[in-house]
């Protein structure tokens, strides 16, 4: 494993990201490698006002201004899903979505990408954020690793649809098995616990489709904690969230926002630092706690 790099800090701020870095080259290689690291940001849920939260219209500008403090930039930035908090008026979801876009243009990482949750796509399909963003499902590479970004909240049924999951067939069927794939979705892709919604209906069927592949890692967000997981040699990690924490799964009889602590506004929400050398598909997750002001 690699150490740790310094750079990898993040100021005090009351969100979840997840800081991930990675090497590349054959196995046999002793020299040539190339690192980076990007961002993951999750459930910012802009538009929000309520109790669990009562910073909640600061808390994004917040985590931007702590980005563009790092000392080393990210290679890129990804938000997985639930930008803004659901509403059935359409023309509220374009503005709170119109409104996350500018404040997070002021990220200074050129490569900023994104993908809706539920609370952005489901009433609508994903039409406003298509508008506003693009595309909901697509693929891209970076430095030899491939990124998939799958979409399992534009169906209000929780499931990715048999076209999406051809479309994943093709675009992983021509990579070489060697190289390292890392997933994002917003949904874990993965029973965690379906009475809260925390599951894809047709997850298992991407996850046949992945495990054709030898170097698997799966970022999900949606459930507003830290959770790691196993489906045989493929990990799923979930980022916490950038609003409130969430409960353990099926710990109480409702899913509902923990309550808010003005002793301690960050419970909940944190950091955490992932390295990889990819050439074997290992990786290293340590939790930072939120730095206090």
């Amino acid at each position: 494993m690699i150490d740790r790099r310094a750079f990898l800090k993040l100021a005090a701020v009351g969100g979840g990201a997840v800081f991930a870095s990675a090497l590349r080259g054959p196995a046999h290689a002793v020299s040539g490698y190339e690192e980076f690291f990007f961002v993951q940001l999750s459930d910012t849920h802009w538009g929000y006002s309520g109790p669990a939260n009562p910073q909640a219209d600061t808390t994004l500008r917040t985590a931007v201004a702590s980005v563009n403090a790092l000392e080393v930039k990210p290679d890129f930035i990804m938000f997985t899903g639930d930008l803004t908090h659901t509403t059935d008026d359409s023309a509220e979801r374009r503005r709170r979505l119109a409104e996350f876009r500018g404040i997070v243009r002021e990220l200074k990482v050129k490569d900023v990408r994104f993908m809706p949750g539920e609370h952005d796509a489901s009433l609508d399909s994903g039409a406003a954020f298509k508008e506003l963003f693009g595309e909901t499902h697509y693929s891209f590479d970076h430095k030899g690793v491939h990124f998939v970004v799958l979409d399992n909240v534009s169906d209000p049924g929780a499931n990715i649809g048999e076209a999406q999951l051809q479309w994943l067939r093709d675009d992983l069927a021509r990579l070489k098995k060697s190289v390292p794939i890392v997933v994002f979705t917003h949904r874990p892709l993965f029973d965690l616990a379906p009475a809260w919604d925390w599951a894809t209906r047709d997850g298992a069927k991407a996850m046949e489709i992945l495990m054709l592949y030898p170097h698997v890692t799966v970022f999900y967000g949606h459930i507003h904690q830290e959770h790691h997981h196993k489906t045989g040699h493929i990990a799923h990690h979930s980022a916490k969230s950038l609003i409130f924490p969430l409960p353990a799964p099926m710990s109480q009889p409702k899913r509902a926002p923990l309550p808010w602590d003005p002793a301690q506004p960050n419970k909940g929400l944190g950091f955490r630092e992932v390295e990889a050398e990819v050439n074997e598909a290992r990786y290293k997750i340590t939790e930072f706690p939120v730095a206090k002001g």
